[in-house]
């Protein structure tokens, strides 16, 4: 009796030590430094050396696939192609930060970088009494606010349609990785980076000629995550919501709570979650939202958006009886000039307005739908996110 109690024992304090690195290396990759670049120096002396010389072919590594759960944080969706340049469009693009003032006796707090886009077109007539649309805009991992902006191409559309569009941009010092905290249990309940991208979004209000009933807020994975937090703890100062391979709201709170809510969702947290809200928030409003989700994304993986069409019909109080319209488009050739994939559109109605709205979009990754793809986290086929998101937003206004 004595031998096998020994080898489980042994087993047992094998399997705990596996646990114990695998979850440090996970830090390591979620929360650690960002690795270091070569330098340039070492580069140029590797290039002279090879000038007139018939460099020998290298031997070919094996390539080991990253594990689904770390894609966002540690690689790209795919090596990105070179860049053709574009001219930017016309308007301005004006570079800021957001610094609340210190509470008395404590010294001043961290301040949030910001970019704002302001379009070259003259505002309409509605815009010239109202103020113009503003639509905020937050990165995922490893992204910086001009990279979101330039791979999703929200600025040529904003252009187009007279909104201004402001990215909050999480800093390196509060993140080595630029992630949002979305998983932390006080930012979830409106703490931490809440307070200063609502900030943010008052002191542009402020500067601006911004139309306060035509706010929305949208983003991407982390930035996703971190969107509904805002919209979910200031639900008024918004007309509408967007998420783009978001993870479910309320659950996480720590590294391994945060890979397994990508992952598997948030089981039992996901009516709690939105319950503690309203507890909260008893007069909540409704907040129209929007879900895009790849049916093929490994990272973010599609049990969030189930989750979250469920705390969107929670959060609204919609009706059992709530009328469901679903729209499915073909795809196109993988190959051609405009590959596209095919999608689905579920719209939630009540009465006239659309709730809800669910696309589903066939062998999409986890990247910007319709995106440059020269940009990590962009996928070239449409459908276009961002244009599905603007058509959304333009008939939501808060009341």
């Amino acid at each position: 009796m004595v031998k096998p109690a020994t080898r489980w024992l042994r087993g047992l304090l094998r399997a705990g030590k596996a646990q114990q690195r695998t979850a440090t290396r996970l830090a390591k990759v979620l929360f650690g430094p960002a690795p270091a670049k070569p330098r340039a120096k070492a580069v140029g002396k590797a290039v002279s050396k090879t000038v007139g010389k018939t460099a020998a072919k290298p031997r070919a590594k094996p390539v080991r696939d990253a594990a689904p759960s770390l894609a966002p944080f540690a690689t790209p969706l795919a090596p990105p192609r070179a860049r053709k340049r574009t001219a930017p469009p016309p308007g301005k693009w004006l570079a800021a930060h957001y610094a609340p003032l210190p509470e008395l006796g404590q010294l001043p707090g961290r301040r949030l970088p910001y970019f704002l886009y302001l379009p070259e077109k003259a505002p309409n007539v509605a815009m010239r009494s109202r103020g113009r649309p503003l639509l905020v805009m937050l990165h995922g991992c490893e992204q910086s606010a001009t990279q979101f902006a330039e791979g999703t191409r929200m600025n040529r559309l904003a252009e187009r349609k007279g909104y201004a569009v402001l990215y909050p941009q999480q800093s390196l010092r509060a993140h080595a990785r630029r992630c949002w905290k979305w998983y932390d249990k006080l930012t979830q309940e409106g703490g931490g980076d809440v307070r200063l991208i609502v900030g943010a979004i008052e002191q542009v209000a402020a500067r601006y000629a911004i139309d306060r009933a035509r706010i929305y807020i949208c983003g991407i994975s982390a930035g996703a995550g971190m969107a509904h937090i805002v919209a979910l703890n200031h639900p008024h100062l918004f007309a509408a919501l967007g998420l783009h391979s978001g993870p479910v709201f309320g659950a996480g709170h720590n590294l391994i709570g945060a890979l397994h809510v990508m992952q598997h969702g948030a089981g039992a947290r996901m009516d709690a979650a939105i319950d503690e809200v309203l507890a909260r928030q008893p007069a909540f409003p409704l907040l129209p939202a929007m879900l895009i989700q790849g049916q093929a994304d490994r990272v973010v993986r599609p049990i969030n958006q189930t989750q979250l069409v469920r705390q969107c019909v929670r959060v609204n109080r919609l009706p059992a009886d709530t009328v469901v319209t679903v729209q499915r488009l073909p795809g196109g050739a993988a190959g051609g000039r405009n590959p596209a994939h095919a999608y689905a559109l579920h719209d939630y109605r009540v009465g006239k307005q659309v709730l809800l709205r669910v696309a589903q979009v066939e062998r999409l990754e986890h990247a910007w739908s319709g995106g440059d793809a020269s940009l990590p986290f962009n996928d070239k086929a449409k459908p276009d996110a961002s244009k599905l998101l603007l058509d959304f937003f333009a008939s939501q206004r808060r009341r």
